[in-house]
């Protein structure tokens, strides 16, 4: 295993600080972070493309909108482990190649359908659930090796930067599908072809990376039991055990913007493709905003920051749905979509920075369970509340969910300290301490 940590040609961190952008002085990150940039534009339009036909083939049905939501996720809940392992045992490398053709395939098939015009309902139902069970395997993978292209002491900015792409083609995408879907006058086969041609992009980028300056990890022999050996690892950190809850709460009821987004803009603004695109663009500006913020950390983010910034998103998110107005709702999501993304980018970095390198590919499996994984029972959930209640309720209600779980995990960090508020004359005039309760103030909790 080669390591060039200490490199400043290639990354290190003490020739490069604090930059936002010192993990791309990494030749293999810089590739991937490139090639990421444009595959994942691609996979934005396909999910702006895919909404949009799904309502268009329905009659505008939260429902459907909210199920093949939950096709394309459901798979997390049970090949996502079986990533973490191949993740484990097998070149990272290799399986990307194998799960980026597979994806391309799949887009490519959604698109020649709509093209011919022998698309049906079944048929975006079917092939979300198939592009479910590729991306399933591919995520969790694909964050295991990002530590072998950049290593431990350039991970937290790796991460960081890997939101701020995922969020820069968020801002680019849905622009992109709702000018394409417009010009062809409502017809998103242009959508699905382009995502179908992104995935060589990244291909070719996998090939050309230096597999000398690779930090691999010593890959872990097959052996039964290694699936309960990693969720008996998760489960006996009870820091990595927070972050799972918070990731399944906020992943169920918080992340369904592609469904109450799409429905606001249809049934309370009553606005076509172009303005579904706007609302999502805004989303993403704010979200590109927190990832890029989030680029600056340098060590493990605390549980407390978690908890917080679980709470702020979803008072944020209650906050839109009590928004009448197209331009108010739009503004409100800037900063709704920025602390949706502090939250994930310190919830992955905490979970990735927390695991032993060996047990990593299955620990992040894990993790993508939970933050993904509750969509399928989240989405048609909001969906129904938004078509029977009112669009404004699906973002109201999973924000008051999110909201009050993050409150209970705020009690449990609290449990056995001691808690004194002060009040001062000059500024700060109000000062919260929190510290540990002692001897018998802590047997006696």
């Amino acid at each position: 295993m080669t390591s060039t940590a200490a490199d400043p040609a290639a990354g290190g961190p003490g020739a490069r600080g604090r930059s936002p952008f010192r993990s791309l002085h990494v030749h293999n990150f810089r590739l991937y972070a490139s090639a990421n940039l444009v595959s994942l534009t691609g996979t934005w339009m396909q999910r702006i493309g895919q909404d949009w036909l799904v309502l268009q083939l329905s009659g505008d049905s939260g429902v459907a909108l909210g199920f093949v939501t939950a096709l394309q996720f459901g798979p997390m809940l049970v090949l996502s482990m079986v990533g973490g392992i191949l993740a484990d045992r097998y070149d990272k490398r290799r399986v990307l190649v194998v799960t980026q053709a597979l994806m391309g395939l799949l887009a490519l098939g959604l698109g020649v359908l709509v093209a011919t015009g022998a698309v049906a309902l079944w048929h975006v139902f079917v092939l979300a659930g198939a592009l479910g069970s590729v991306s399933a395997i591919d995520a969790p993978v694909r964050q295991a090796f990002v530590s072998e292209m950049v290593g431990g002491d350039l991970l937290a900015n790796a991460v960081g930067l890997n939101s701020t792409i995922f969020n820069g083609a968020r801002l680019i995408g849905p622009s992109l599908a709702g000018l394409l879907i417009g010009a062809a006058g409502g017809d998103t086969a242009p959508a699905f072809l382009v995502n179908a041609a992104s995935f060589v992009v990244t291909i070719g980028a996998l090939a050309l990376m230096r597999s000398s300056e690779l930090r691999r990890s010593e890959p872990v022999a097959r052996a039964r039991g290694q699936l309960r050996a990693g969720l008996a690892y998760t489960w006996a950190r009870p820091d990595l055990r927070l972050a799972m809850v918070l990731a399944f709460v906020i992943g169920t009821f918080g992340f369904n913007f592609q469904v109450t987004i799409a429905l606001m803009a249809r049934e309370v603004f009553d606005l076509g493709a172009e303005a579904f695109g706007l609302l999502s663009t805004t989303f993403a500006v704010g979200s590109l905003t927190g990832a890029f913020l989030s680029t600056r950390r340098t060590a493990r983010p605390r549980q407390r920051f978690l908890v917080t910034s679980a709470v702020v998103f979803g008072l944020l998110t209650v906050a839109c749905g009590l928004t009448t107005g197209f331009l108010p709702f739009a503004v409100l999501l800037v900063p709704t979509g920025a602390a949706a993304l502090v939250f994930s980018v310190a919830n992955n970095s905490f979970v990735q920075l927390g695991a032993d390198p060996q047990m990593r590919g299955r620990v992040m499996a894990l993790y993508f369970t939970c933050f993904l994984g509750g969509t399928p029972l989240g989405a048609p959930v909001i969906g129904w509340v938004s078509e029977h209640l009112g669009a404004p309720w699906g973002l109201i209600l999973g924000g008051a969910v999110v909201v009050v779980a993050g409150a209970l995990a705020g009690l449990w960090l609290s449990r056995g300290r001691r808690v004194r508020l002060e009040a001062h004359v000059v500024p700060p005039r109000l000062r919260l301490h929190v510290g540990e309760l002692r001897g018998e103030q802590a047997a006696g909790r």
